[in-house]
């Protein structure tokens, strides 16, 4: 679920839900899940976990099924090595 946040280039843009895979194009297609916005960035946090980042919203798009698939098996590996998520 997406909701209207201000707008981008003169377009409005969707704010989606906490949780949502995302991939920051800025950051080499780095993969992670969507926490909220921060003044006009999206915090990002890496799905494995670790520092979140601030992403321009106009940098990020969903992740595709393949991108989402990486994503979670890699979250399921580093959980099965015991790293604290």
């Amino acid at each position: 679920m997406c909701t209207e946040n201000g707008s981008l280039n003169g377009r409005p843009h969707h704010v989606p839900s906490p949780g949502t895979l995302l991939v920051d194009t800025s950051r080499q297609g780095r993969v992670g899940e969507f926490r909220g916005v921060a003044g006009p960035y999206w915090s990002l946090r890496p799905v494995c976990g670790g520092t979140e980042w601030e992403a321009e919203p106009e940098h990020v798009r969903p992740a595709d099924a393949i991108e989402r698939l990486r994503a979670e098996n890699a979250r399921c590996n580093a959980r099965s090595r015991g790293e604290v998520l």
